[in-house]
């Protein structure tokens, strides 16, 4: 592996995780270094999602283990307060951003923050405010999701992922419903996010993108990762 175990945020070891007969990982195994952008590709089907999936413990796998900075974590049931350390280390942008739809755009971001971790909320709101702010879409505050275009309400997604300051960011296919416009948009975003010593995990068809964004390239085959 190209990082050193000291160097990494992210250290995946052996990871198997099967679905019936089916085996979706197998033995996954790689380092993240802090700081860098890695793009996790390869067809339908090869595990890219699977993996973001497991790092923040939203899917149990058999063996193996996923150490995040600090914190690290086996196969098999993960226990509640492991989760919720895990919460303040990774943040997860999803495919469609799963906004509550009934929350408008502060409310979603600041939700976590109040519910989950007791943060008072004129706090959790200043910070949500700042990464509106942050994110060029401060006057949607007040939107809900349904009022916003996808590229608002994936920079909605991105600061609710951010609104704990993890670390880590995990991004699931960020350029699937974005025109050509919005995508050199989001990668202007991940590059400023680097810049801040974010360490962002993106799995995407993009090849494109991973080219422009990216500071190295996985390979994603029947569940294993392939240097690229």
């Amino acid at each position: 592996m190209s990082e050193s175990a000291s160097e990494a945020i992210l250290r995946v070891r052996g990871v198997i995780l099967e679905r019936g007969a089916r085996r979706i990982l197998d033995a996954a195994s790689f380092d993240v270094e802090r700081g860098a952008l890695v793009a996790l590709m390869g067809p339908s089907g090869s595990g890219k999602t699977t993996i973001l999936r497991t790092i923040a413990a939203l899917e149990t796998f058999a063996a193996g283990s996923i150490a995040v900075d600090n914190l690290t974590f086996g196969g098999g049931f993960v226990p509640a307060p492991t989760v919720k350390a895990l919460r303040r280390k990774v943040g997860f942008v999803f495919q469609f951003h799963c906004l509550f739809e009934h929350l408008n755009a502060l409310r979603n971001i600041c939700l976590a923050p109040v519910h989950a971790y007791g943060i008072p909320l004129p706090d959790a709101q200043r910070r949500g405010r700042e990464l509106l702010r942050a994110f060029g879409v401060e006057h949607r505050e007040q939107a809900l999701p349904r009022e916003l275009s996808g590229g608002e309400a994936q920079r909605v997604a991105i600061a609710r992922a951010l609104a704990v300051d993890p670390p880590l960011l995990l991004m699931d296919e960020p350029t699937a419903s974005l025109d050509a416009a919005r995508r050199a948009e989001l990668g202007d975003l991940l590059r400023h996010l680097r810049s801040q010593s974010r360490t962002i995990v993106v799995a995407t068809h993009d090849e494109e993108f991973a080219r422009g964004c990216a500071t190295r390239v996985l390979r994603v085959d029947h569940g294993r990762i392939l240097e690229h």
